[in-house]
């Protein structure tokens, strides 16, 4: 499959953004398809890639001169590799603003760290749009790969390189990147002093989708430092490798969890951390419900970071055992739930934690849905259920 004929959600974001700003961030997890959307949505501006070496040297010599070589500006791939530039990008930006032209676009890409965007949040505070795209959605496989099961789904993720290659390749390919993403990337980042632990605390972190992240135990396990674990946790989340989901607080009159969930950015990678190689291991998995519950709660994220909004979402937990598996807080301030099961049959018990809670937040709750893997629908305020498949396109 090539690339180019998915039709990436967040396109319409950037053209919107195109509009009003010089400058268009675009960061990401690393083969997300940032260098193939740009290119393809601006194909008449000179591209540089910061990972050949005699483009950053020539960068770094004079950084003004490489800037405005251009009239029409230039897309600008893998920033990280010189941070630096939102600095004179800043400059620039201001000259152009006090001569009252946008003469120049910079659309520039970033497989995002806290170098990058601690620059970017220095120095182009209101002169960039920061867009985020992460790998293809449920809907964005659809328009190319509508018959495929859910498994093959949660297998191959949503790294669009993936969608191109058999089985086989995409076992490689993701250890590949995997190895890439260790060896190169995270290298640069921080001084692992034994990488072996490091793959342990990866591969258990993997183990522990869907459930609450406990630093201190983690330790143990890994035989390192509670902020160790921290420290890492945190590079893997400016590298969009994980993220965490935290629970909803309120003043509701009820002992809540205060430990966040964790999810991977991407199942494909998940699934290959677990040891888990085709769909007939993973349809016998003890964590296959897990990878399912990941895969919704990532469409939820790249659904709002596709309409560049930052999503507002959480799940909740009371410490009497009551839980609900994400919760959406709208713009008003009121909020929507839901329940997330792997099961191919509808089942009304699915809608008795999604009960609990309307006796909670009361008029706060304004719809509850069951999101499953089956074809029956019903679509209502309340008690609502639907196919994870169907529910973005409606």
């Amino acid at each position: 499959m090539d690339n180019y004929l998915i039709d990436r959600n967040l396109l319409s974001s950037i053209t919107d953004a195109f509009r009003y700003f010089s400058v268009i961030t675009v960061t990401g997890p690393r083969q997300s398809g940032k260098t193939t959307l740009c290119r393809k949505l601006f194909a008449t501006l000179p591209y540089y890639n910061l990972e050949e070496p005699s483009t950053l040297a020539m960068i770094q010599s004079d950084p003004k001169a490489f800037l405005t070589k251009h009239n029409e500006g230039m897309i600008i791939d893998e920033a990280q590799r010189f941070p630096d530039i939102f600095s004179y990008l800043q400059v620039l930006v201001d000259e152009q603003q006090i001569a009252g032209e946008m003469r120049r676009k910079f659309i520039v890409t970033g497989s995002a760290n806290f170098a990058l965007m601690q620059h970017v949040s220095q120095s182009m505070a209101g002169r960039t749009a920061v867009l985020t795209l992460l790998p293809l959605s449920t809907q964005e496989i659809d328009l190319v790969y509508p018959n495929t099961s859910t498994d093959m789904r949660i297998l191959r993720g949503g790294y669009p390189a993936i969608w191109k290659i058999d089985d086989e390749g995409r076992n490689m390919l993701l250890s590949n990147y995997y190895t890439t993403y260790v060896e190169r990337d995270l290298r640069s980042l921080i001084n692992i002093k034994d990488l072996s632990q490091f793959h342990t605390f990866i591969r258990l972190c993997a183990g522990r989708i869907g459930t609450e992240f406990v630093a201190s135990s983690l330790a143990v396990e890994v035989g390192v430092s509670v902020p160790t674990i921290q420290s890492w946790l945190s590079i893997l989340e400016a590298s969009y490798v994980v993220y965490r989901l935290y629970p909803y607080h309120a003043n509701i009159g009820k002992r809540l969890t205060k430990t966040p969930k964790l999810y991977f950015c991407d199942t494909g990678l998940a699934a290959w951390l677990m040891g888990i190689r085709s769909q007939e291991q993973l349809a016998i998995h003890p964590l296959r419900g897990n990878l399912f519950e990941n895969m919704v709660v990532n469409d939820f994220h790249k659904y709002f970071y596709n309409r560049g909004e930052r999503p507002d979402l959480y799940f909740y937990r009371d410490q009497a055992g009551h839980e609900v598996d994400l919760l959406q807080v709208t713009p008003e301030g009121l909020l929507k739930a839901f329940e997330i099961k792997s099961g191919k049959t509808y089942r009304t018990d699915y809608l008795d934690g999604l009960h609990y809670l309307q006796k909670v937040l009361k008029e706060r709750l304004v719809s509850t849905c069951v999101l499953y893997d089956g074809e029956h629908e019903m679509f209502q305020s309340f008690d609502a259920y639907c196919s994870y498949r169907s529910f973005f396109k409606n």
